[in-house]
């Protein structure tokens, strides 16, 4: 898939088949993260793939928005050193994995991480240490339908040459 196909293509799935993803496509996904641009190129990010379901199933329980973990068969979490500018890096490196996922054909929906009311509680059940700051949660599997692209604002509506 060409990159401009995927970003085209890519959209929020919240239902997924009972099908593991193999672990050298997981690997791809954060392999993408890690290729992400980095402020200074200091590269603060740090990734934690959970595959089981126990861990699924404590993570959508404790994250509101994310009870689709659930039917999830994986997730990548995007941790952070507290650097100057890790929630750019971070979201950099998130983005690079929805992109990826997107290419090779898995589903993935990105939860919020920075700030959130259970960032402490998600950070003690993974053991992250103090310094990193978790970004974000992005679930991941194969995709139950077509995720449903739903309408955006069109180039002339958002476009702006020389000022606003």
């Amino acid at each position: 898939m060409e990159t401009l196909d995927a970003l085209a293509k890519r959209a929020s799935v919240r239902d997924y088949m009972n099908q593991p993803v193999p672990k050298d496509m997981l690997e791809k996904l954060v392999d993408a993260g890690r290729r992400a641009p980095s402020a200074r190129a200091v590269e603060p990010w740090e990734f934690v793939v959970i595959i089981g379901r126990a861990m699924l199933d404590k993570l959508a329980g404790i994250i509101s928005t994310g009870v689709f973990l659930k039917q999830a068969t994986a997730c990548i979490v995007v941790f952070c050193q507290d650097t100057k500018y890790y929630l750019e890096d971070g979201s950099a490196a998130t983005e690079n994995i929805l992109l990826a996922a997107t290419d090779l054909g898995l589903g993935t929906c990105w939860v919020a991480g920075d700030k959130k009311e259970y960032c402490e509680e998600v950070s003690r059940l993974l053991g992250a240490p103090e310094h990193l700051k978790l970004i974000s949660l992005i679930s991941v599997g194969w995709a139950v339908r077509e995720p449903k692209q739903h309408k955006r604002r069109t180039l002339s509506e958002v476009l702006h040459w020389e000022k606003i």
